[in-house]
């Protein structure tokens, strides 16, 4: 019997059979990130992706072990040892069919599992319907690197553009932003829930940041000392920190992308904007406005994804700064990451901001401040009014009696009935799942649910993602109902018996966003803000958003970063500080001049 020996080539071919499976599966996965998404129909990009994406993580478990017998039975098969030759043939027909087994397989997986489109992709709902309207492709970490190169390409020549001509782009993109209102609120709406003119004030709030930031060039302005020292004079200037990033939540598309990027921007950065998946459009439509407003390509970049992209951003070395909105554990993992990594990061996270009603307050004004400040938007807002703090039994009572009514009265629907309605749905059917469940886990817990909306449906919108306005009565501060953010509209009600009562329990609470007292007392309320460890406090206003040339930022684990968002705490958090010390040895002056010069 003659020796057994492999032939020279067949290692090289099995090898080469391997390869080739493994180039045409990652083909597959990542063809629609190189040809364009019209190319394909729904179904051939879902099983274009999907088989593809599978067969690869199913490599290692499925087709190496198959290829493995494959080889055995090839072997074993042969009559002669003189066949022997043919093993590399019968590997790679054998090969090439265990591929196919597999990818068989991974599509029957699929299709059994009910898999929503594929993995880089996701739905993105009409929130009042239930509908998918639109797919989300989740960005590549190669993606995020590409953007972040093309940034650093574009950013030195913007940034030495002078200020007043980089403040010029943020003018006409203010006038682009009155001339789309409307376009822009519509597609807001239909992707978030939230009514039409709440919509507008979502694009307002971030319109007036735009304004702000026209006055860029006495903002960046530095410090001047004339001798300083014998002649020796002393100057600093604020200098852009070059490739910088925003990472912005669902429940305001509009308005903080904005209060991110426009300051950025108007300061000499380029920016990276990491969106909301959930509600995307808005944030690409202002960037495309940024363009027609004469923004250079590259400086402002809009990145979909999750938590790669995410994660990403944290570890690129060439992103400077990064601003979260959030929720808190996100925005805690983001600040740490971010500053481990030698970043300049700010972040905001959760709230739970509550009122305080004295017994002398205007209960009448107290009940409408609740009844916006709690509802409105859905309760989806970071400065929702979620806790009555009343001060007396009386006060309650009162208040709990004139709260019913005007909540019962409040109307919900699609953000298509225009100004009809006071609040839409929830973003999400997990945020209305959720929302159920707390406050289940209140009644539960021995609260009274005075207003009942957990039923809520509207003809013709059953598959929508509503929630009826909840109010709870006699919360404890140790109940979930209370722990939680909820955001979505729901107010609790726990009554005290005293002031400092309603202090120590806003003073104690782990978050520190904003807060408000109603009260006709001027010394009770001049107390109240010199005490309270919030950042943001209202006196007879219920929402206290400061305005474009303030800053808005809160305390406690609702904040991480020492700096605020908008005003001039933005183009700090945006620039770098240089100071130069100049010393002159005396020289030839200059000839005479008469020409005006000119910054242009």
């Amino acid at each position: 019997m003659s020796t057994l020996s492999a032939p020279k080539n067949l290692t090289r071919n099995v090898l080469i059979g391997m390869a080739a499976g493994v180039i045409v599966a990652s083909a597959f996965y990542y063809a629609q990130h190189l040809i364009p998404v019209s190319i394909f129909s729904g179904v051939e990009k879902y099983i274009f992706n999907l088989g593809g994406q599978v067969f690869k993580n199913l490599l290692m478990l499925v087709v190496v072990p198959l290829v493995f017998f494959s080889l055995v039975s090839g072997i074993s098969s042969l009559s002669n040892m003189v066949k022997l030759g043919s093993i590399a043939t019968k590997t790679i027909g054998l090969y090439l069919f265990t591929t196919g087994i597999a990818v068989s397989l991974a599509l029957l997986f699929g299709w059994i599992f009910n898999l929503s489109g594929y993995e880089g992709e996701v739905d993105s709902f009409n929130p009042a319907t239930g509908e998918v309207q639109r797919k989300v492709s989740m960005g590549l970490a190669s993606e995020l690197d590409d953007a972040v190169e093309k940034a650093k390409e574009c950013q030195p020549a913007w940034a030495a553009t002078n200020p007043q001509k980089r403040a010029r782009v943020i003018m006409k993109f203010i006038d682009l932003l009155h001339r789309d209102m409307d376009e822009l609120a519509a597609v807001l709406s239909s992707e978030h829930g939230k009514t039409i003119p709440d919509a507008k004030g979502d694009i307002i709030r971030g319109l007036e940041v735009a304004e702000f930031c026209v006055g860029a060039p006495h903002l960046l302005k530095g410090e001047f000392t004339d001798s300083a020292g014998p002649g020796i004079d002393m100057y600093s200037m604020r200098q852009p920190l070059g490739v910088v990033s925003g990472i912005t939540p669902f429940n305001f598309p509009a308005m903080i992308p904005m209060w991110k990027f426009c300051p950025a921007i108007a300061a000499g950065n380029a920016f990276i904007l990491k969106p909301s998946e959930r509600d995307p459009s808005v944030p690409m439509m202002l960037a495309n406005l940024m363009l027609e407003a004469g923004l250079p390509e590259g400086i402002l970049q809009v990145v979909n994804g999750d938590k790669e992209i995410v994660d990403a951003i944290l570890d690129n070395e060439d992103i400077s700064a990064i601003g979260f909105v959030g929720s808190t554990p996100i925005a805690e993992y983001i600040y740490s990451r971010g500053c481990s990594n030698g970043k300049r990061v700010q972040c905001f996270g959760g709230a739970k901001n509550h009122m305080i009603i004295m017994p002398d307050a205007d209960l009448d004004q107290a009940a409408d401040a609740l009844v916006g400040a709690g509802y409105g938007a859905a309760g989806e807002r970071c400065m929702a009014i979620s806790v009555a703090l009343p001060v007396g039994k009386e006060t309650g009572d009162k208040l709990i009696e004139k709260l019913v009514p005007k909540i019962e009265a409040l109307k919900i629907g699609p953000y298509t009935s225009e100004n009809e309605v006071d609040f839409g749905p929830v973003v999400t059917k997990q945020a209305q799942q959720r929302i159920l469940s707390l406050v289940n886990s209140g009644i539960e817990s021995g609260a009274n649910l005075v207003v009942d909306g957990r039923n809520f449906q509207m003809q013709g919108y059953e598959n929508g993602f509503f929630v009826g306005a909840c109010l709870f009565d006699n919360v404890k501060t140790d109940m979930e109902i209370y722990k939680q953010e909820i955001f979505g509209p729901v107010l609790s009600t726990v009554r005290t018996e005293s002031y400092e009562e309603a202090l120590s329990i806003a003073v104690n609470n782990e978050y520190g966003n904003g807060t408000a007292i109603f009260t006709r007392d001027g010394d009770t309320a001049r107390d109240f803000a010199n005490r309270i460890n919030i950042g943001m406090v209202g006196i007879n206003v219920p929402i206290p958003v400061p305005l474009a040339y303030h800053t808005f930022g809160g305390w406690k684990k609702s904040a991480f970063g020492d700096l605020n968002q908008h005003g001039p705490d933005a183009f700090r958090f945006y620039t770098r500080t240089k100071t130069i010390t100049s010393r002159w040895p005396t020289g030839i002056k200059e000839g005479a001049k008469f020409s005006i010069p000119t910054m242009d």
